[in-house]
């Protein structure tokens, strides 16, 4: 009998083995895709307090695309939604009267802190 169940055996025993190596795998994969994402997304936000409203609002639309599409690549739902908050913020700036530079500082301090947000998700 146990020649007959050794090949079953054996089979079950590869099958659990390479289900443990896939999702060790698919785990090596998922954070290699957040850093990443988290990588270009930090890069692309690059909020300067002395950056002229004018040249930020500018590529506003660019980077909140940008951050939406990087949000679609990451399973973790913290950078999920840093990512998409601060898409909200480029949107909101590209909405704005860059003339006020009052309501530019607030969006800048609000989406410091988002970025700030971002790098603690990302660690």
């Amino acid at each position: 009998m146990w020649k007959r169940c050794a090949p079953a055996a054996l089979g079950l025993l590869l099958l659990t083995g390479c289900s443990e190596v896939n999702e060790a795998v698919d785990g090596v994969n998922a954070a290699a895709g957040k850093a990443s994402v988290c990588s270009e997304a930090l890069g692309l936000a690059q909020l300067n307090p002395n950056a002229d409203p004018e040249q930020v609002k500018a590529s506003a639309e660019e980077k909140a695309n940008r951050l939406r599409e990087l949000a679609g690549q990451v399973a973790e739902q913290d950078v999920r939604q840093t990512l998409q908050t601060m898409a909200d913020g480029y949107v909101e700036l590209e909405q704005q009267r860059v003339d006020n530079l009052r309501n530019f500082n607030t969006w800048l301090q609000r989406n410091l802190q988002n970025l700030e947000r971002l790098r603690q998700a990302c660690l």
